[in-house]
């Protein structure tokens, strides 16, 4: 297989400059007069919020339609959207519906559902199960033009480069992290909307994406912030500048991306885009990229003036669906942003730190009536009532790690907590590695683990949790997201000091598993 080209820098200016008015794009390019009125986010409930029995029968009938594992296709659009349709209203790339179908001057899959399904744009874009049976058929066009017969469409694994064609990426690096958080899903599992998938062993067959970096492991080389990673934005899309020389940074501008991490990044890559901010948080874990050096001025807030002074910072999200905004996103947030104030001597105070629409002659609504700024506040000051609880264990924690003889000390990796990790083949019996910690109360804790990524790991590790109501079992892909810590789910845990968390060998995945650390919080 070959990854598409990059797409050309030069489009046709009377098309782009339409697609912006439409869509509720994330960052606004730096304007020399006032932008033009855009079409804020809908601020409503979604008429999908709540569960509706209708919306599990639409992923089975989209499913068995276009031969398309039903649980890859919902995966695939929670990623996308959290199973929201948005009230018909465009993502920032100008994708509709559940399934995120683009239409804008680089992209037309929402043209190609309609060729492909018979089906009229309108509806496509405004009927959720017509939208679903969309992305279906993209979908499965892509697993055709990759030629895969029937036997492999029965294996969600080898769905994945499929995937990441259907992510729309603007480069082979985002394609692999658009399609990660997809099968991540697949491991974890989720339930939304009357939709549930169970957290199941796949091994995801990543073709040529095996050896694209991964952009999912925290700390690359190039970061000015050292917890993320470093991925450029196009040179398109900001402007080279020398600040604080030229100009003191005084501000940060708090942006919703209005749509998915991954498909915010590829955005900002885009040459069509004319956005860009300086870094991006993924919801589910709180990962940071940073995209546009502090000294450059991302084109972000609509306001020149603001441009030149603040630094933008989107999160993974809608404005009007407060699933989006995690304790994890809040916290990673507020960690840049108190960084950021240290570094520039910015106040932290909300005259300084400000939504998108505080910024004078805004259009958008971000970060919208969902966003929590009383505690994002109090995370970013670090007050007394915000002071997180949580412990670790390492495999070297004195009496709190047990594992059998079968579970192997090494060195190998850097990416690893401690001095050592341990490491085992799979079995048909469990076996488990198991970490004993302290629960200071029965309530709700995120469990989060780290381990070193190598691509002779398990591609799909069970770790066992816990909790109150029966062990709950999650999968983790182990080679990939190597070095930073990585969130099972939200648990509710029984106080006391007992095994917590188990690292098993029994799964049908491939490679070594690997046992390193767990982390256990309360907000």
């Amino acid at each position: 297989m070959t990854f598409a080209p990059r797409r050309p820098a030069a489009l046709v200016a009377s098309a782009l400059v339409a697609f912006l008015v439409l869509a509720a794009q994330p960052a606004t390019a730096e304007p020399d007069t006032p932008p033009p009125a855009t079409v804020k986010p809908s601020t409503s409930p979604s008429a999908t919020a709540g569960p509706d029995a209708s919306l599990p029968a639409a992923f089975d009938q989209a499913a068995t339609r276009y031969g398309v594992p039903r649980d890859l296709l919902a995966a695939l659009a929670y990623a996308e959207t959290h199973l929201d349709d948005h009230g018909g209203e465009p993502s920032a790339m100008g994708g509709y519906g559940m399934m995120h179908l683009v239409s804008n001057p680089t992209t037309r899959a929402l043209e190609k559902a309609a060729e492909l399904t018979g089906l009229p744009v309108e509806k496509l874009r405004a009927d959720t199960g017509a939208n679903i049976l969309g992305g279906a058929a993209v979908l499965r066009a892509h697993a055709d033009g990759l030629g895969l017969d029937e036997a492999a469409r029965k294996d969600m694994g080898r769905w994945y480069q499929a995937v990441a064609k259907y992510g729309n990426a603007s480069s082979p690096e985002t394609a692999r992290l658009y399609a990660d958080a997809v099968y991540e899903l697949l491991g974890t599992g989720f339930a939304a909307g009357g939709v549930t998938v169970a957290p199941q062993v796949v091994t995801a067959d990543r073709g040529p994406y095996a050896e694209v970096p991964d952009l999912g492991a925290m700390a690359a080389p190039g970061a000015e912030y050292p917890p993320a990673s470093w991925v450029a934005a196009r040179s398109s899309n900001y402007t080279v500048a020398d600040r604080p020389s030229s100009r003191k940074i005084d501000r940060v501008v708090v942006h919703v991306t209005q749509g998915s991490y991954a498909g915010a990044i590829s955005w900002f890559q885009n040459p069509g885009a004319k956005v860009s901010a300086h870094y991006v948080i993924k919801s589910s874990n709180g990962a940071v990229t940073q995209m546009v050096r502090h000294k450059d001025i991302a084109w972000h807030a609509g306001n020149r003036d603001y441009n030149h002074r603040s630094i933008g910072i989107e999160h993974e999200g809608y404005v009007n669906n407060a699933s989006w905004f995690t304790d994890a996103m809040y916290r990673s947030s507020a960690a840049l942003t108190r960084h950021l104030c240290d570094k520039y001597g910015i106040p932290k105070d909300r005259k300084h730190i400000i939504a998108h629409k505080e910024v004078p002659g805004a259009t958008h609504t971000d970060p919208g009536p969902h966003w929590n700024w009383t505690t994002y506040m109090k995370y970013v000051t670090g007050g007394s009532a915000t002071k997180p609880w949580s412990t670790t264990t390492d495999n070297t924690t004195a009496g709190r790690f047990t594992a059998g003889a079968n579970w192997r000390v090494s060195t190998y990796s850097n990416q690893r907590l401690g001095p050592d990790y341990r490491f085992a083949a799979r079995a048909s019996a469990a076996d488990p590695a198991w970490y004993r910690m302290k629960v200071p109360g029965t309530g709700r804790y995120r469990v989060e683990v780290r381990y070193p990524a190598h691509p002779g790991y398990s591609s799909s590790a069970p770790y066992i949790v816990v909790a109150s109501g029966g062990n709950k079992t999650v999968y983790v892909d182990q080679r990939s997201g190597g070095g930073a810590w990585r969130g099972l789910g939200t648990f509710t845990l029984k106080a006391g000091t007992y095994d917590v968390v188990g690292v098993s060998r029994q799964t049908s995945g491939i490679g070594y598993i690997i046992a390193d650390a767990v982390r256990i919080s309360r907000p």
